[in-house]
């Protein structure tokens, strides 16, 4: 736990949240400023920044919990489809610095679901710098991972 961290104050029960679900490993509770009906975050109970920071095996229970309750946001709230998003650094939006996956149902009523996209899906980037960029990652990966 952070002493400063609003959602280690969460987890512990400091700061009052509407809790969905809990196991020994995750904390998951209703976002405040929802993007939808049913917006809600899953944590994990231990302290970890961000993506690049976080254990892999925390960052595992993380999706299992977020897909249980995206199960049940369909069968329960009938979300017609759930977003998954995680804003890692500042530049990505990320505004807690204690890793978390938003769960955002999406309706097709759009007055359950407020959420728009920052970006134009279907509309083509540039083929070779997509190319360049790719052949970069794929090259930092497989000399991280001999």
């Amino acid at each position: 736990m952070a002493d400063d961290c609003l959602f280690c104050g969460i987890i512990s029960g400091v700061v009052p949240s509407v809790r969905v679900s809990e196991d020994a490993e995750t904390y998951a509770f209703m976002d405040i400023n929802p993007g939808s009906d049913g917006h809600l975050l899953v944590v994990p109970k231990r302290h970890s920044t961000d993506l690049l920071e976080i254990p892999p095996d925390d960052l595992s229970a993380v999706a299992l919990a977020a897909q249980r309750i995206a199960k049940a946001a369909v069968a329960e709230l009938g979300a017609d489809g759930v977003n998954l998003l995680n804003c890692c650094g500042a530049q990505a939006w990320q505004t807690e610095f204690h890793f978390h996956l938003h769960v955002i149902p999406r309706y097709t009523d759009k007055s359950r679901d407020g959420l728009r996209l920052p970006w134009t899906p279907g509309v083509r980037g540039d083929t070779r710098t997509i190319a360049a960029l790719g052949n970069r990652l794929c090259a930092a990966l497989d000399v991280k991972e001999m």
